[in-house]
């Protein structure tokens, strides 16, 4: 990432964090991450929680919106986020690909695939970012 985001809280003690989330690359039209599937990210029946699914793919997609706005002083927000379960991951790592849907004035449109270590479709996300002024 080029331009730094005012973090009011340490990247270390973030959702993020908490999840395992590896963030592999990103830029203003894709971006790339994972997590380990370990017990913590899991629901009782053993299956990666969707909550942690979503997660990832709000992750990527703010951090992308806010490379492409932050040279024109503005800011990414999550405005909504859609995911659907196909297949559930058990174990190995979940693997999350976004790629830009739409480049909007005010909002930035989102499509995250999220796969399995055998390259199963297992979870469709359309995250909505909003694109507004930084804070003073």
């Amino acid at each position: 990432m080029t331009a730094e985001p005012p973090f009011s809280v340490g990247l270390d003690r973030t959702l993020d964090a908490t999840l395992g989330i590896e963030i592999l690359e990103v830029t203003a039209e894709s971006a790339s991450g994972r997590i380990p599937v370990e017990d913590r990210i899991k629901q009782p029946f053993g299956l990666v929680h969707g909550g942690a699914l979503a997660a990832i793919a709000e992750s990527l997609c703010s951090q992308a919106t806010f490379l492409g706005v932050a040279h024109e002083g503005m800011v990414a927000q999550g405005l909504s986020n859609h995911t659907s379960f196909m297949r559930p991951i058990l174990a190995g790592t979940v693997h999350a690909a976004a790629r830009r849907m739409h480049r909007g004035r005010t909002t930035w449109v989102w499509e995250v695939e999220i796969t399995d270590d055998d390259d199963r479709l297992c979870a469709l996300s359309r995250v909505t970012m909003a694109v507004r002024p930084a804070p003073a």
